[in-house]
C-alpha cells in the first residue's frame, strides 16, 4: 500500500520534538508500506506573528528517517483561519498527485485533515482522518464547523482515547462506525525502569531532593500557573521539592520571569527523548495538571519509568491514571494539586509495578493504523 500521511504535527527547525508520536508511528507504518509524509506549514509575515503558539519557518529536522516534505502556505492570524483548510489543500495537491497515494492518512483535524480531504477528493482518494486532542476541542465556531466537514466526511476517524471517541460522535455528529480508538504506544527502550541515584547523580540533583516533573509544551491550558502555586503553599511542609520544566512554548518568558531567583525551579528547554526519560528515572513524580487532554503520552512513560503521576481528571487521562499508579484531581483547582502531591510524596510505589502497566509498542500502533487504512481503501472501492 502507498500511504500519504498529512499532518503539520511532525518535527520541524526549531521544534526537533514536535509531534513525536506521529513520528513514531509513522516509523513503524514504513515498515509495513511505502509512506510519505507532506507537512503543511502556515507561514506568516514578520509584522503579524500569532502570539497563542511558537511559529518555525519551514525547515528539515537533522536525524529524521524517511520521505519526508515540507509544504508552506500563506497565512494570517486569525484572518485566514477559516481558509486554511483550503490553502493546505492547495499547498499538498501537487506532491500527492506526484506520489500516486492509495490512501491519505492525516493527523490533526483542521486545517491538515480538512485540507487532505480536499486533496483527497480530488484524486478519488480514501481518507482517513487522526485526532488528538485539542484539535476536536474546539472553541470558535467557524473552526468547529470546519472541524465537523472532516469528522463527518472522512472513510474513518481515528482517536487517541475513547473520551474523544465518544465526543466526535456526540458533539461532532461522526458515525460511530466508523470511530476507531487507537491509544499511543510507548518506546520502551527508552522509558524504562532505572537507578534513580545513578540518575540524579548524572543530573547534578540532590538525593534527599522531591523531585517533581513536567513535560510538555509551555501554555497556560497545562496548568502551570497552577501548579507553581500548588508547590509553593508546600513550601514551609516540604522545603526540599524541586519542580523541573521540560518544554517550550508561548508562556516560557513569563515562566522565567515568575520563577526568577527560586533555586527549586529548573527550566530545561526542550530535551531529546533519552534525556527526558532520564530525568523522568530521576523524579518522584510527574504531573500532568492540563486543563484538556487526548491521550497524553508523557503519562504512559511516566509509568513506564517507574513514576507515579498526578494529572487533571480530564479527557482521556482517567484511560491512563488510576489510584494504583497516581492521583486525580479536578483542573484548575490549586488547592487539591498540592493536596495530590503531597499525597503522591508520602507515599511508597511499587516501582517494578507501575513499570508494567503498558506493554503497548508503537508497532501495534501502526499496525491497527493501517488495518483502518486497508479497510477505507477497501470501502472506497466497493462504494465506486
Amino acid at each position: 500500500m502507498r500511504l500519504l500521511i498529512v499532518t503539520s504535527q511532525f518535527p520541524i527547525a526549531g521544534e526537533p520534538t514536535r509531534g513525536r508520536p506521529i513520528v513514531q508511528t509513522v516509523q513503524q507504518l514504513s515498515r509495513l508500506a511505502t509512506v510519505k509524509v507532506i507537512s503543511p506549514i502556515a507561514v506568516y509575515p514578520r509584522w503579524a506573528q500569532p502570539t497563542s503558539y511558537m511559529v518555525h519557518a519551514p525547515g528539515a529536522v537533522d536525524g529524521l528517517d524517511g520521505d519526508v516534505e515540507y509544504v508552506p502556505y500563506a497565512a494570517l492570524p486569525g484572518l485566514t483561519r477559516p481558509l486554511n483548510g483550503w490553502l493546505c489543500g492547495r499547498a499538498i495537491r501537487k506532491s500527492l498527485t506526484r506520489f500516486k497515494p492509495d490512501v491519505v492518512l492525516a493527523y490533526w483535524l483542521y486545517p491538515d485533515a480538512y485540507g487532505a480531504m480536499l486533496a483527497a477528493r480530488h484524486s478519488g482518494l480514501p481518507l482517513v482522518a487522526a485526532a488528538r486532542g485539542s484539535d476536536i476541542r474546539v472553541r470558535d465556531a467557524i473552526s468547529r464547523w470546519l472541524t465537523r466537514q472532516v469528522v463527518r466526511r472522512a472513510n474513518r476517524l481515528l482517536m487517541v482515547s475513547a473520551d474523544l471517541g465518544r465526543l466526535a460522535v456526540r458533539e461532532y455528529g461522526a458515525d460511530a462506525t466508523r470511530v476507531s480508538v487507537i491509544p499511543n504506544g510507548c518506546d520502551s527502550a527508552t522509558f524504562r525502569l532505572g537507578d534513580r541515584a545513578a540518575a540524579r547523580d548524572n543530573l547534578g540533583v540532590s538525593q534527599d531532593a522531591e523531585v517533581v516533573l513536567y513535560v510538555g509544551r509551555l501554555v497556560a491550558e497545562k496548568g502551570l500557573r497552577e501548579l507553581l502555586e500548588a508547590l509553593q503553599l508546600l513550601v514551609t511542609q516540604r522545603p526540599r521539592w524541586q519542580l523541573v520544566i521540560i518544554g517550550n512554548g508561548p508562556m516560557q518568558d513569563e515562566l522565567r520571569t515568575l520563577t526568577a531567583g527560586n533555586r527549586n525551579v529548573r527550566l530545561t528547554g526542550v530535551l531529546p527523548p533519552d534525556a527526558v526519560a532520564q530525568w523522568m528515572v530521576a523524579a518522584n513524580l510527574v504531573t500532568l495538571p492540563s486543563y484538556s487532554e487526548g491521550h497524553p503520552n508523557v503519562l504512559v512513560e511516566a509509568l513506564a519509568c517507574g513514576r507515579p503521576v498526578v494529572a487533571t481528571t480530564v479527557g482521556g487521562i482517567p484511560e491512563v491514571v488510576d489510584a494504583a499508579c497516581g492521583v486525580l484531581i479536578p483542573p484548575r483547582d490549586v488547592a487539591a494539586l498540592a493536596a495530590g502531591l503531597t499525597q503522591v510524596l508520602d507515599r511508597d510505589w511499587d516501582e517494578a509495578a507501575l513499570s508494567r502497566r503498558f506493554s503497548r509498542g508503537w508497532s501495534s500502533v501502526a499496525q491497527e493504523t493501517l488495518q483502518q487504512c486497508v479497510d477505507a481503501l477497501a470501502e472506497s472501492r466497493v462504494s465506486r
